[in-house]
Parts: structure tokens; C-alpha cells; sequence
């Protein structure tokens, strides 16, 4: 809803979110920090983005870009500032840290002007929190970071190469991010642990779940299949989302290469595509996708059979996949192939639109397509469990009221701001 500024609690406030994600990016927490900061300016608040070039999760930096070093744009209301930064093609700690320090180094040499009256930042990534803790404490106002990954962790568990060596190093960046702010928000209680471990007074931790950032299918899903390519009668078992380390996708092509008469499609980007194609050669039922659309992208979702989640067996609490609030929306089952003591399969348990099967193991998750696909009818009774879900936790008014809430907890005019 917006209000205009003389009458919103937020009216003349001057915010800053700090995302190394932002719009056009579709998937990962981009459209979690530009839907956030929108709302804020339709509330009336003075908003400035600071964050990078679009390149998720291609880890390709988009054309329109290419050559850009410093941009203002205006969208959706909010002053985006972007700064180049390096985009490492394939991921190791050492490249990861580039990345990181590239995105510091920009971001402290050209800030956005003027003095915030608050600053939230996003993280997984460590450059940006370390930039909001940086920017807060420079104009001594309240800092809030919010824990999409944990980094430290997420070195030390997706089996990234040297990433041991980096988890020491990851954990100290969050740990200047996270100590001195006003509030830490995180999206899962699992992370609550991790972020007390880094020094955190576990009073001033607020759990602020992810909201569905995308509209429910419109499509007819037989003319979706159709389209795709995907015959009737073949169970389609889709990926949608980032190709990296963290989610094991090696278990997805070996699945498909033992069922033959089972369809794999991996959609999306990711420094691991091109392994994972190499990896699939010579099986004609995996099929590769560009990232759908955003008016097409539940739709795609939808006209498969089963919509799988997938994470290394190490990957325990570090990242629950922001993918599931839309695998959800979309109305049909889940297969998780995950930790089961994991923030993702507790999520999962929670939202009752799934299954869990154990991580790293084709015939299992198989097993479980194979049972899916044998029962139409329990299929789609688990899959409608996924909107439901959705309607009572994540709903995007519920999401940005929570946020709303902080805003109120560090800036006590503001009080009431907040939806009920």
C-alpha cells in the first residue's frame, strides 16, 4: 500500500539497503532487496539502493552492463547505485574472496551520498554487510543486517575448493557485520545458533522469513508441457534455480541415469552448468533451460511433475534455499534431497508440500519420483499443500510487515508503520 509521505510514519526518512543482488536479477535474494526497498518508497521513505551488477546466477555479468563502472537508475522509486565489481566464472575461495573484496573496495570508494537514517543490508554476501556495518557506524545510525546464508558456514560445507582455509575468514567478516548492529534479522531459526556463536545477544536476533515473490500459475500445464516438449506420460522432475556447489546437482543427472524414462530439467545458471553438462552427455532425458521469464516462470514450474531441492550432504545451517517459497506457489510437490537436521528439510516438514529424501543419492530420490508419479492424486494433494502454506506464512504483506516492524524497533518514531 503506499502512503504518501506526509502521512506515513516513514514519510522524509532517508534509508539505505545495501544488496550485492538487486532488480532485473529474478531469482536468489535480488528480488527479496528490490521488493523490500520499493516498499519503503511507496511508504514515503527517501530510499537509495547500493549493490552490483546484475549477473545472478549466470555469474555472467548481463550485457546491458558489460563496461559499466559507476550508474544511478531510478526504479520502482528508489535511487539504485551500482558499482562494478569482479564476477568470478567459476567459483573457488579464492575467487569468491576477489569477488567479495572487489565489491568492498567499490562500495567504500563511491558510497551513496548523504547521511541514511537507517541502513539494512543483505547477507549472504560478506561485502555487503561488512558495507552496511561500515556506512551505519560512519553516520552512527542503526545498522540491519539480515542473515540470508551464512557464509563462514557455507566455506566451510559446500565444498568449494580452499573453502576450509576461507571459513576462519568468512566467519570475521560476518562476525564485524553482525556484532554492533541494532538488530540481525535471519530468515530461518536454524541460523539463530550460528549468528549467536558470532557474538550475537540472541535478544537482538528477529526471525524475518522470506516472502513468495511470484505470482501463482495462469497457465494451462498440459499446453506448458506441450510447448516444452515434455510428453504426457514422461515424469518431469525439475531444478529451478543457481547451478553451484552448495546444491549438489551431480545427484539429479545420476538420477536420470538410471531411469531413462524419467525426465530431468535443470533451469537456470550457475558457475556448475557447464560441468553438469559434461556430466550429462549422452543422456537424451536431461534437458537444460535459461531461466524462465517472470511471466512464465510458475507456469514452467507448474507443468512438471515433482520440483526438486537439492543440497550436499555438509550443507547443514548455511543457506535455506529462498527457491522453496516459489516451489511452493507453483502447487506441486516437492522432493527434497537434503540434511535431514537442515533448515531446508525443516522447512519442507513444515510446509507439508513435500518429501525428504537422503542428500547424494540417486536411487532414493528416484525412488520417491517413481512413487509421486504412481499416484497422481497424492501427488497433487501434497502439491496444493504448497499454496496453503504460502497464504498462512509467507505472503508478501506478512514478509515486508515484518521488516516494517524493525524499522520500528530502531527508529521508535516510526512506530506504527508497520501493517497489522
Amino acid at each position: 500500500m503506499s502512503e504518501a509521505s506526509g502521512t506515513s510514519p516513514l514519510g522524509g526518512r532517508r534509508l539505505l539497503v545495501v544488496s550485492t543482488n538487486y532488480a532485473p536479477e529474478l531469482t536468489g535474494i535480488g528480488p527479496y532487496a528490490t521488493q523490500l526497498a520499493e516498499h519503503w518508497a511507496a511508504s514515503g521513505a527517501r530510499v537509495r539502493a547500493l549493490t552490483g551488477l546484475p549477473h545472478y546466477p549466470s555469474w555472467q555479468v548481463e550485457e546491458e552492463y558489460r563496461g559499466v563502472w559507476r550508474t544511478v537508475e531510478i526504479r520502482g522509486g528508489v535511487g539504485v547505485h551500482r558499482r562494478r565489481h569482479y564476477v568470478p566464472p567459476r567459483q573457488t575461495a579464492l575467487k569468491r574472496a576477489a569477488f567479495e573484496a572487489s565489491v568492498l573496495a567499490t562500495g567504500l570508494l563511491a558510497p551513496p551520498p548523504g547521511r541514511p537514517d537507517a541502513v539494512v543490508s543483505q547477507m549472504p554476501s560478506l561485502a555487503g554487510g561488512v558495507l552496511g556495518a561500515r556506512i551505519a557506524r560512519r553516520h552512527r545510525v542503526p545498522h540491519i543486517p539480515v542473515v540470508q546464508d551464512l557464509m563462514g558456514a557455507a566455506a566451510a560445507q559446500s565444498g568449494i575448493r580452499g573453502g576450509g582455509r576461507a571459513a576462519a575468514v568468512a566467519a570475521a567478516a560476518e562476525r564485524y557485520a553482525l556484532r554492533a548492529a541494532a538488530l540481525v534479522g535471519v530468515i530461518h531459526e536454524s541460523f539463530v545458533p550460528g549468528v549467536r556463536a558470532l557474538g550475537v545477544d540472541p535478544g537482538r536476533i528477529r526471525i524475518v522469513p522470506n516472502w513468495t515473490h511470484v505470482q501463482g500459475p495462469t497457465a494451462d500445464r498440459a499446453e506448458t508441457r506441450a510447448r516444452l516438449g515434455w510428453p504426457a506420460d514422461t515424469p518431469v522432475i525439475l531444478h529451478s534455480g543457481n547451478m553451484g556447489l552448495k546444491q549438489g546437482l551431480e545427484v539429479l543427472v545420476d538420477t536420470a541415469r538410471l531411469a531413462p524414462d524419467v525426465r530431468v530439467v535443470l533451469m537456470g545458471g550457475g558457475n556448475q552448468r557447464d560441468a553438469l553438462r559434461a556430466r550429462a552427455e549422452g543422456l537424451p532425458n536431461v534437458d537444460f533451460l535459461q531461466p524462465a521469464g517472470a511471466e512464465e516462470f510458475t507456469d514452467v514450474l507448474a507443468a512438471a511433475d515433482v520440483l526438486a531441492v537439492t543440497q550436499r550432504a555438509s550443507v547443514l545451517d548455511m543457506s535455506v534455499p529462498s527457491k522453496l517459497t516459489s516451489y511452493f506457489t507453483s502447487a506441486r510437490p516437492v522432493i527434497a534431497s537434503v540434511a535431514d537436521e537442515g533448515g531446508t528439510a525443516d522447512e519442507v516438514r513444515r510446509s507439508g508440500a513435500g518429501v525428504l529424501v537422503a542428500p547424494e543419492d540417486p536411487a532414493a530420490l528416484l525412488e520417491a519420483v517413481r512413487k509421486l508419479a504412481a499416484d497422481p492424486a497424492a501427488a497433487d494433494a501434497l502439491g496444493a499443500e504448497g499454496p496453503r502454506y504460502v497464504a498462512r506464512h509467507l505472503s508478501r504483506e506478512a514478509g515486508l510487515a515484518r521488516f516494517d516492524a524493525l524499522l520500528a524497533e530502531v527508529l521508535p518514531d516510526t512506530r506504527g508503520s508497520h501493517r497489522r
